[in-house]
């Protein structure tokens, strides 16, 4: 039996076994072995149970750490306008979306890892509480719900494209994600240009 590696504490060992999760996940699906997942993790298998009582704890806990994830860099990007600024919760949703498509890999990571979750029986409840307080967060935002609605689909739309042949250029990605900043500030001037 592996015991804990020194020096690391639970919360951090909880946290090694979620990121080799999510890793493992994304390349092999949701059947990869709890014992791989801990041999990755550098634990034992009982040091895995300890955190993951069962494979369906392991599979949420790599859900809803994914959510979190996503939530705190959101959050953390609005923290560069004043709160009550009306839009600011979205244009921070999309400037992290758009990051995100930035790097092929990680995304292409990410996709695989939330399908193979998706596919999981048990996580859609918890996928669809996330995006109604997302939804409910964006509508609240001071901004008219039809931008809102535009802003949420557009960025969205551009996580996946980037993998399958994109039809926009890098150049095209960064003008929609300017117009689309400037939907969400009055009045809604758009920087659209010729495509090179």
């Amino acid at each position: 039996m592996m015991a804990r590696i020194a020096g690391r504490s639970a919360e951090d060992t909880r946290q090694q076994i979620l990121d080799a999760a999510a890793t493992l996940i994304s390349t092999h699906g949701t059947a990869i072995p709890v014992t791989e997942i801990a041999d990755a993790a550098g634990v034992s298998k009982g040091g895995l149970l300890y955190h993951f009582p069962n494979k369906e704890a392991l599979l949420k806990g790599v859900a809803t750490e994914l959510m979190r994830r996503f939530r705190a860099e959101v959050e953390q990007t609005a923290t560069a306008e004043p709160e009550d600024s009306p839009g600011h919760l979205a244009r921070a949703y999309l400037r992290v979306g758009f990051s995100h498509a930035d790097d092929p890999t990680g995304l292409h990571a990410y996709l695989s890892l939330t399908m193979h979750l998706a596919l999981e029986g048990g996580l859609e409840e918890l996928a669809q509480r996330d995006a109604a307080t997302w939804r409910a967060a964006l509508m609240a935002d001071g901004l008219d719900p039809v931008i809102v609605r535009i802003v949420i689909a557009a960025t969205d739309g551009s996580n996946s494209a980037p993998l399958w042949g994109a039809v926009l250029t890098d150049h095209d990605r960064a003008t929609l994600e300017a117009d689309l900043i400037a939907l969400t500030h009055p009045p809604h001037t758009l920087t659209s240009s010729p495509a090179p």
